[in-house]
């Protein structure tokens, strides 16, 4: 009889899954567990769902599209899903949903100017969904993937080991390294498992570099499970162990959260490494590389769950002043806008502070902005976004920075006038550009 009575009881339980509530401490603990668990999945699909409506509206809902999320677009009809920066020149409508994005004031304080000429870049345009990256290996895995928050394709991790650049990079003493980094949920649970990167000198050229402190030394910049930033070095030798540093960054402004995205900057000028994140620099440290300790010549990304693209390494300091004061031309990278898109992005102050700051004590002198794209997407539409962009450039130096609009004037050339072949990533980065010319 107790134990008809028992299943009976469970059944009503069921039924009535939505309704039970601090009754169920008189459950039998079996039953307990297994209601509560119901009740919570209930919950967390229903949280799950308005997350989602939420995030469908934020992107705007006059965007319709039959393409699955998995699939790559034809780039000459609907635009490449290609990567941000100036980057992303295809085929796209006019009448795009206005991007969320921070407003350029708001990067006022923020004086990161990428390299000059860019040596390395990797929007993961190149690979097939689901594989894992052709330029990268690995002790773990990764695969690339798209995600219906952010344009372009990601290479996506979850993992307690590693993934670097195959081949070496050749760095000189002043580079830049950026790149934008989603934190996603870990192996366990479903919170943000954190992720970290090593700007590291290699002992192994074609393995992995075991240990906590791997290869010859490096600069390894951490985001812990809670958010939190911070960073370190290591260094062999004597001398140069004692020379190590690191530290953390706190404040709810600068802690990382789960499925947003991050822009990454680093600024490396021989021995001083800063780092930005966003707006914010988050670490200024003026002997992270002694002379004679460290020389980078590899990316990781490890210990933890996130996605990676848009990742730009660049060399030189560009010499603005001399290029557009004496030579007559300056061509830039520095300046970034989203896919498809002609509204500049905040990242882009230093650069357009740089050439305000020139043109404002030149106040006689006349310039033409002129927009470049590369080869993805249709001709005329690329054209256009080109022209739309040195029109946004020139908006942005005249409200912004206090530029007289008169004495600039704005074209665009699309992919007409390209500076290397549009054969990789890398090249189209270099075809990605904005030109300022001296009249």
């Amino acid at each position: 009889m107790k134990a008809i009575l028992r299943s009976i009881l469970m059944l009503l339980l069921f039924g009535l899954v939505i309704n039970v509530s601090a009754q169920i401490i008189n459950v039998p603990n079996r039953i307990q567990n297994k209601v509560v668990n119901r009740i919570n999945n209930k919950i967390d699909r229903g949280i799950d769902k308005g997350l989602d409506a939420v995030e469908d509206s934020l992107k705007g809902n006059n965007k319709k599209s039959t393409t699955p999320a998995n699939q790559k677009t034809d780039p000459k009809t609907t635009g490449t899903t290609g990567a941000t920066g100036t980057t992303g020149t295809t085929a796209g409508n006019k009448g795009d949903a206005k991007q969320d994005q921070p407003s350029l004031q708001s990067y006022s304080k923020y004086d990161f100017i990428p390299g000059e000429k860019v040596v390395f870049y990797e929007d993961f345009s190149q690979d097939a969904i689901g594989d894992f990256p052709a330029l990268w290996n690995t002790n773990g895995s990764a695969e690339v993937v798209t995600t219906n928050l952010f344009p372009g394709q990601w290479m996506k991790f979850v993992t307690r080991e590693a993934i670097w650049t195959d081949a070496l990079l050749k760095l000189p003493d002043n580079y830049t390294v950026e790149f934008d980094v989603i934190p996603v949920k870990g192996e366990e649970g479903n919170g943000m498992a954190g992720w970290s990167m090593r700007l590291m000198q290699a002992k192994n050229v074609k393995a992995f570099d075991y240990g906590s402190a791997p290869g010859q030394g490096g600069y390894l910049f951490n985001v812990a499970y809670y958010g939190r930033p911070d960073y370190s070095t290591w260094l062999y030798g004597s001398e140069c162990d004692q020379l190590k540093t690191g530290g953390s960054k706190e404040g709810e402004d600068v802690k990382e959260k789960i499925n947003q995205k991050y822009h990454i900057a680093i600024w490396v000028q021989k021995t001083r490494v800063r780092l930005y994140q966003d707006q914010n620099k988050l670490f200024d440290t003026p002997k992270a590389f002694p002379t004679g300790c460290v020389k980078p010549d590899r990316l990781r990304f490890e210990e933890g769950a996130a996605m990676i693209s848009n990742i730009r390494i660049a060399v030189g300091a560009p010499d603005m002043r001399n290029k557009l004061m004496t030579e007559g031309k300056l061509v830039t990278y520095g300046i970034y806008f989203d896919v498809n898109k002609d509204v500049v992005k905040p990242e882009s102050y230093g650069t357009l502070k740089e050439i305000a700051a020139i043109l404002n004590e030149v106040p006689d002198v006349k310039v033409k902005i002129v927009g470049h794209t590369d080869s993805d997407g249709a001709d005329a539409a690329n054209l256009d976004l080109s022209k739309r962009r040195a029109a946004s450039v020139k908006n942005e130096l005249a409200k912004s920075f206090n530029v007289n609009a008169d004495r600039l004037v704005t074209d665009g050339m699309g992919e007409t006038q390209p500076v290397a072949p549009n054969d990789t990533p890398a090249n189209k980065a270099l075809n990605r550009r904005v030109e300022f010319i001296k009249l």
